[in-house]
């Protein structure tokens, strides 16, 4: 029998799986258990038992081998990011033209869009300059992740703008983009 027949229905348990996830996040058994919960004593045996544990194993490859669900970032979480920010104005942070609101008064989704805040003493006072992260930057990239952008026309020609494909039959060129179409998925 496979042994990956075997730990298919091996269930985790609460601690194994916060084990495999701290083992990812580390790469140390020893504090992976102990972040997971297990006994600081015990720790380095506990650490090195779960590792030998088959199911454990294929759990630890399965969450390395997909980071992004691991660490519970989609595409819908970072467009959301970009959202924020593309979608944002100065006017969120200010109480008026001359004046910042409380930095512990801003809501999350305000503290997001702030990129640096810097401050510098005056014969007036402090100032306060805070920067924005790059709105153009997020809108290119909401374009690109909904497929906004318009379709590049790409013409290729040979040497003093001869036809490349001339001498190639029909199914000769068939061949050919069906290559580059494949080479484009891997």
């Amino acid at each position: 029998m496979n042994t990956s027949e075997n730990t298919d229905n091996v269930k985790l348990t609460a601690k194994e799986e916060e084990f495999c996830y701290q083992y990812v996040l580390l790469l140390n058994a020893t504090k992976a258990a102990i972040n997971a919960g297990y006994s600081e004593k015990t720790a380095r045996n506990i650490g090195s038992q779960n590792l030998a544990k088959l199911h454990i194993q294929k759990r630890i490859r399965y969450m390395k081998e997909n980071l992004a669900e691991t660490a519970g970032i989609s595409a819908m979480r970072v467009l959301k990011e970009h959202e924020k920010i593309a979608f944002a104005d100065a006017g969120q942070l200010r109480d008026g033209w001359m004046s910042l609101k409380d930095f512990e008064k801003l809501t999350s989704e305000q503290k997001a869009i702030i990129q640096e805040v810097t401050t510098r003493e005056t014969k007036y006072g402090t100032e306060v300059k805070v920067k924005l992260f790059d709105k153009q930057r997020s809108l290119d990239s909401i374009n690109s992740m909904l497929g906004f952008d318009a379709p590049i026309k790409t013409e290729l020609t040979g040497k003093d703008g001869k036809n490349l494909f001339s001498n190639l039959t029909d199914d000769e060129l068939n061949a050919r983009i069906s290559e580059l179409e494949r080479k484009l998925r891997e």
